[in-house]
């Protein structure tokens, strides 16, 4: 469909709602952490991939069938959303699946910057955004940043990725890189968003969005001790930092553990916060952000049932259930335990 003419909520989180019943809950992830990757292809096969692992079968198999088989049902499940979709409501949900095509760019540029092979690229790529096929296979030819950056000039992320170069050449860092396109991402989303109640809560869903990855991107700077300006790498567009406010609480875990336990998302991250004061790693606290956003969303859903939200609420779940499932295949390749994967899932 396109934005033009009404909107029609009911009938799209309606039938939203019928495909979230089939969403894999924590009996069939724990089924799944105790078989191999042949296994998980097959109990795939008989839920709602299955048109995914027949189609792809003949060309992959074990982990790339499944990474495949995932990538491929994700792009569909929401190209039928926008399908379905007319007025403000595809518009909004149009800007917030633009997500994935961030997630290629930054995908992309990560390969071209360890010269991995086209084919271990792809599988990584999800074909859920704005980008044709046409992009993403001259994205995937692309053999230098520089020249990723030139297939990009045309869209939102060509301005900010050249601006960024400068600082990549010479730091030979992808952070300057990656930040520009999640900047670019953030500021296109927000802007011009409606005005109605529902809408300010969906603002509002995506104003945490924000805060939570700065705050994620500085605990990653606190941890790291690297001597790096955190205001640089500020995202506008959340309420709970300012970029003078990230850049100090950067320089001290303790007191930028503290300042978020004290904000509006204490509740949400409590647990995972103190989990991060005493652990080496920010997977915890990853993973307690997905779980609040999840969480957050599926709250805003109730409250506003004929909206926007309980569409995002889907796109989330939907996305979790495809990096929970790629989570269990790649650890059973690498050899870990069936608790060493249940520990890499998020679950809510």
């Amino acid at each position: 469909m396109s934005a033009a003419g009404s909107s029609n909520p009911e009938y799209v989180v309606a039938r939203v709602r019928a495909r979230r019943g089939s969403l894999y809950g924590d009996e069939e992830y724990r089924k799944l952490t105790r078989m191999g990757p042949a296994e998980i292809a097959r109990f795939m096969e008989e839920s709602s991939y299955g048109a995914e692992i027949n189609a792809l079968g003949s060309r992959h198999g074990g982990v790339d069938l499944i990474e495949y088989a995932l990538n491929r049902n994700l792009a569909e499940q929401f190209d039928a959303i926008l399908d379905w979709s007319e007025g403000s409501l595809y518009d909004l949900i149009a800007r917030y699946l633009r997500k994935f095509d961030a997630w290629n760019v930054k995908t992309v540029i990560r390969g071209a910057y360890t010269d991995a092979d086209q084919s271990a690229v792809e599988v990584d790529l999800i074909r859920a955004g704005e980008f044709d096929d046409r992009r993403i296979r001259r994205l995937l030819e692309a053999d230098s940043i520089d020249a990723v950056i030139e297939v990009l000039e045309d869209t939102i992320y060509g301005e900010p990725l050249r601006a960024a170069y400068a600082e990549y050449e010479e730091t030979d860092v992808l952070v300057p890189l990656e930040n520009a396109v999640d900047r670019a991402f953030y500021e296109r989303l927000l802007s011009g968003l409606g005005g109605d109640e529902p809408t300010r809560q969906y603002e509002s869903f995506l104003k945490a969005e924000v805060d939570f990855r700065n705050a994620t991107n500085a605990l990653r700077l606190a941890r790291s001790g690297a001597d790096i300006d955190p205001a640089a790498y500020f995202i506008e567009g959340g309420d709970l930092f300012t970029r003078s406010s990230l850049a100090r609480l950067a320089q001290n875990l303790d007191e930028l553990v503290e300042f978020i336990g004290d904000s509006q998302y204490g509740d949400e991250l409590g647990p995972a916060l103190r989990e991060l004061e005493e652990a080496d790693s920010l997977i915890a606290f990853e993973h307690a952000i997905d779980g609040a956003l999840l969480a957050y969303g599926d709250r805003l859903g109730t409250i506003h049932p004929v909206s926007v939200t309980p569409v995002i609420s889907y796109i989330l779940a939907k996305e979790r259930e495809t990096e929970n499932i790629r989570a269990i295949a790649r650890g059973k390749e690498a050899g870990l335990s069936p608790d060493e994967i249940e520990s890499e899932l998020v679950i809510t």
